[in-house]
């Protein structure tokens, strides 16, 4: 039998990987965040973290992130021990970090300016992301030029200008109204498609979890743990009147609202 390939073997190993994960917040009143929470992402993988509010779903992306420390446990990113920031990773938060007064495509190349990287390629990266991201003919505008959706579009086009292999989303489009989250649910689902990062996406709309991801993990109250993962087996590409019509979405749906205690089945 053949040795595996390093690519083969790089595959077999989690992008992500949460092992036992324990944090507290200490101030005026002790707050137990998570305790001892295990999460494994492949690589490639679009996973999508449910759970209700103040369970720790944003802290736990922010550990991965190595923005936040944690007491216990361990987390690996690509095999690396997470203990601060590292540039395979990119974080889109909920509010884009586009500054006012540069336009567009000075925004979406600032991080790569910072990190020394080519101009020359970067003009050609962020040609093709505009248009990618459905930008095209708005680079020279500034944000307040730009809708809601736009905002939000170009601040991933931030992100995703310094080619992180690993996507980290925060609620991403959780400021916006239904319609326009609607459609940029199905603009991140062409850009993951197209682009096969591993992405981890903290959300409050089950719906939003089942039309994007691989696999939905759900956590429980605080202190944040994980008390259900499931398999979201809806055939790929996705399109919106596709798969909400398929009978297996609404039975996701229904179990993931029995999970997260919108209903139960005594009523």
């Amino acid at each position: 039998m053949n040795a595996p390939t390093q690519e083969e073997s790089a595959q077999s190993m989690p992008a992500i990987a949460v092992r036992q994960v324990l944090k507290t917040f200490v101030g005026k009143h002790e707050v137990k965040a998570l305790e001892a929470v295990d999460l494994s992402v492949a690589p490639r993988e679009f996973v999508s973290i449910l759970g209700p509010s103040g369970c720790g779903k944003s802290t736990l992306l922010r550990i991965v992130a190595g923005l936040t420390p944690y007491e216990g446990g361990e987390v690996r990113v690509q095999e690396r021990l997470v203990k601060g920031p590292g540039p395979e990773i990119g974080v889109v938060f909920q509010s884009s970090n586009m500054l006012p007064w540069l336009t567009v495509a000075q925004n979406m190349s600032l991080g790569a300016q910072l990190r020394g990287l080519p101009s020359e390629a970067m003009r050609h990266k962020l040609a093709a992301l505009t248009e990618t991201l459905g930008l095209k003919g708005f680079e020279n505008h500034h944000p307040h030029q730009l809708s809601g959706g736009m905002r939000q579009r170009a601040a991933i086009g931030q992100i995703l200008a310094l080619d992180p292999q690993i996507l980290l989303m925060d609620e991403p489009f959780g400021a916006l109204d239904a319609l326009t989250r609607d459609r940029l649910n199905v603009e991140l689902l062409r850009i993951w498609q197209e682009l096969r990062q591993t992405v981890l996406l903290v959300t409050h709309s089950i719906a939003e979890a089942v039309f994007l991801s691989d696999r939905v993990v759900v956590m429980s109250g605080r202190p944040g743990r994980v008390v259900k993962e499931i398999s979201i087996d809806l055939p790929r590409p996705r399109r919106p009147e596709e798969i909400k019509s398929h009978p297996r979405y609404g039975e996701y749906i229904a179990e993931l609202s029995r999970l997260m205690g919108v209903f139960n089945d005594e009523h």
